[in-house]
């Protein structure tokens, strides 16, 4: 076990700690047009083993890691087999902290991808778009009409 700690932030982790990476395919909604990107997120440990079961996902590739391959210090290293078009996922350094936490509880999980190997058999759909920065705006015509007894004691 490593007792050096790696991360000011995350004092319980450790640049060998494991980590999966996916590479999601999402949607960013501009000037009324939609355009496809592939972002790179954390996975984490119920998610991935929730993906391997076959549901249906918009991620293509998963690649097992360690901490230190990713981050040094607050710089982000592409993982390799990544495409260089690809960008990190918002909330990414909190978040693959996050991560790397539920594989140090759930050390099984460590067995689905071994270290350093990728994984792209997963049951790729985009039908159900995952839009980045969708705004929801609620109007007048979202209420719901209630019945008039709702509210009154009978």
């Amino acid at each position: 076990m490593t007792t050096a700690i790696s991360y000011p932030n995350a004092p319980d982790l450790a640049t060998d700690d494991y980590i999966v990476l996916g590479l999601a395919t999402c949607f960013v909604k501009e000037d009324g047009e939609v355009y496809q990107i592939e972002v790179i997120e954390p996975i984490p440990s119920a998610a991935l083993e929730a993906l391997l079961k076959g549901i249906p996902t918009s991620y293509k590739l998963a690649h097992a890691t360690t901490l230190g391959s990713v981050l040094d210090g607050d710089s982000q290293f592409l993982p390799d087999g990544f495409p260089e078009s690809a960008q990190f996922g918002e909330e990414f350094v909190p978040r693959v902290f996050a991560a790397a936490r539920t594989y140090k509880r759930r050390e099984s999980a460590k067995s689905l991808i071994p270290l350093g190997t990728n994984y792209s058999e997963f049951k790729y759909s985009i039908e159900r778009k995952r839009v980045l920065n969708a705004a929801r705006v609620v109007t007048k015509e979202d209420n719901v009409k209630q019945h008039s007894h709702t509210h009154k004691v009978l």
